[in-house]
């Protein structure tokens, strides 16, 4: 049985994407780009704490994903 991706799976995902789209700026674009890559890990650090994700929350809307959580209770 395939499972959907999980909505903590996926902002990690779009966390990992963003790092290395920002690292690739930075090394192609501008020195500044780097900037994208702190804020990044900013969220990444704060919400670890705080359980606070803005983009967690805009793919829970957007595309009606659901934490691992929420999954596992359905399928039982």
């Amino acid at each position: 049985m395939q499972r959907k991706m999980s909505l903590e799976r996926a902002v990690e995902a779009f966390a990992g994407f963003m790092v290395l789209l920002s690292v690739a700026l930075t090394y192609f674009v501008h020195p500044n780009w780097v900037w994208l890559t702190v804020f990044v890990g900013a969220n990444l650090f704060q919400q670890a704490f705080t359980g606070f994700c803005p983009a967690a929350m805009i793919m829970r809307k957007l595309f009606g994903l659901k934490t691992e959580a929420e999954q596992c209770g359905a399928a039982s």
